[in-house]
């Protein structure tokens, strides 16, 4: 086992680590320095901004309090993988015969793609210090976004999603919890200045103010999350969007700053980019899951 003398040789052969197994970013916060998430949180909850997402009422203690999940961690590692497209993404909207599906769920399913890479940078850290660790991406009541702005990997913009200044706001996140007191990065600060363009765009007006999604008007729940029929209000607000909806991402100026995925399994599939409403209106059980094999949409 390599010995690591000095905290700051140990984080730089962590971020070079990152780095090998394709993630962009590596930043590191403690557990206990996001102390407002669960007000927020209960803010949200409060208001029934979460609609049929059950679950984060259930798991808001965990969520609101990241050390509650594991008591013996001192460190999370946070990390990002850039997802960003090679086209855009609000050109689709123009021809309303076509399905605009969200640019995350064109090609393989991240949760695949990253858990892999966090295990093997957990099991090299293991390796390294002899410490614990758990991975997540997606899989517990992580406030992944406070934390990654915590860490300094970003800040969470108007749109409430966390925005980059290398990456813009096209990238996934996933962390790793530890035992090793690692040396911490500093918080990033809100850079949207007056920039309100995520907030104009959308559709349906899911924000009810700068920072604060009401998800029962979001288009994303509405077409991934929510179980039954749209408010008539919505319907026609939803377009040709039938998976997701990215337009609050796509107007971000931070993007001017990220370049396309490097991890070719984000590239989009060239038949999910733009496939025909009534071809997938024909489609059978069968011929659907054929259509979708290995990207989110189940």
């Amino acid at each position: 086992m390599t010995v690591f003398k000095e905290g700051t040789i140990l984080k730089n052969a962590l971020f070079l680590k990152a780095l090998e197994e394709g993630f962009d970013d590596l930043r590191v916060c403690s557990p206990s320095d996001v102390p407002d998430v669960g007000e927020r949180l209960q803010e949200f909850l409060k208001k029934d901004y979460h609609g049929q997402m059950g679950w984060l009422a259930e798991r808001s203690h965990w969520r609101s309090d990241p050390s509650a999940l594991w008591p013996e961690a001192r460190s999370v590692i946070m990390l990002a993988h850039n997802y960003a497209p090679d086209h855009d993404p609000l050109e689709i909207l123009h021809h309303r015969e076509k399905a605009a599906i969200s640019v995350y769920a064109q090609n393989k399913d991240y949760h695949d793609v990253i858990k892999k890479r966090l295990k093997a940078i957990a099991r090299w850290l293991v390796a390294e210090t002899g410490g614990e660790v758990k991975v997540f991406v997606d899989t517990a009541p992580v406030p992944e976004k406070p934390l990654g702005q915590a860490a300094g990997l970003g800040w969470q913009g108007k749109h409430t999603n966390l925005v980059s200044r290398g990456l813009g706001n096209w990238f996934f996140i996933g962390s790793i919890f530890t035992t090793i007191n690692l040396l911490k990065d500093a918080p990033e600060t809100d850079r949207c200045g007056s920039c309100k363009e995520c907030i104009s765009v959308c559709p349906t007006n899911a924000f009810p103010r700068p920072y604060q999604l009401d998800a029962r008007r979001c288009i994303s729940y509405l077409t991934i999350e929510h179980k039954g029929p749209v408010d008539i209000e919505l319907r026609e607000k939803l377009g040709n969007r039938i998976y997701g909806c990215d337009d609050c991402l796509a107007v971000c100026p931070w993007n001017k700053f990220a370049n396309q995925a490097k991890e070719v399994r984000y590239h989009a599939r060239e038949e999910l980019i733009a496939p025909d409403l009534a071809e997938l209106a024909t489609l059978d059980d069968r011929g659907f899951r054929i259509k979708f094999s290995g990207s989110p949409i189940k």
